[in-house]
């Protein structure tokens, strides 16, 4: 996680661009197992400004994920960007989003928590087989689930029970 700590106090003032590109190695050291395989890149275009740090992220790849109904491996594309304002004060603060307050003393600022984070929450939370969505996966499961499928029911059959209640008239 070394490469992903930026030494900001060597850095002048003004832009500065870092890319990183990011596998299955990234999420092993956070423990995290739900992709398969990863590839997406990540730009951090960096702007240092005398009282604070701006931190402009673009991610752009594909994580293999399990299908949330079949089980089947498949390839999602997830894309985001977001911005992220360093300031400095007295205490280590991140109760905000989109801000982050670091204490005057540091001079680096290790980005690899806000990368993970970003593209966990990129997947979207139903996780579905694109051929699940248009219907032209074949599987075990599938089949399984065709079975059990609910019928239509018949509009004419109706159950005594609510039949009777039926007869019960507001007066």
């Amino acid at each position: 996680m070394k490469s992903f700590t930026i030494p900001f106090i060597g850095l002048k003032e003004g832009k500065h661009q870092f890319d990183y590109q990011i596998d299955k190695k990234f999420f092993d050291a956070f423990q995290y197992d739900e992709f398969d395989s990863v590839s997406v890149d990540v730009t951090l275009i960096f702007i240092k400004k005398a009282t604070m740090l701006e931190l402009e992220f673009s991610i752009k790849g594909t994580v293999t994920l399990n299908c949330d109904i079949s089980s089947e491996l498949y390839d999602q594309s997830i894309t985001d960007d977001f911005k992220l304002i360093v300031k400095f004060g007295d205490t280590y603060n991140d109760d905000h989003d989109e801000i982050l307050v670091i204490p005057h003393t540091e001079f680096q600022i290790n980005i690899a928590q806000y990368i993970y984070e970003s593209i966990v929450l990129a997947v979207p939370t139903k996780r579905l087989h694109p051929k699940v969505i248009d219907g032209t996966l074949q599987n075990e499961i599938i089949e399984k689930l065709k079975e059990f499928q609910i019928k239509e029911l018949k509009s004419d059959i109706t159950d005594p029970r609510w039949d009777k209640l039926k007869d019960i008239k507001n007066i």
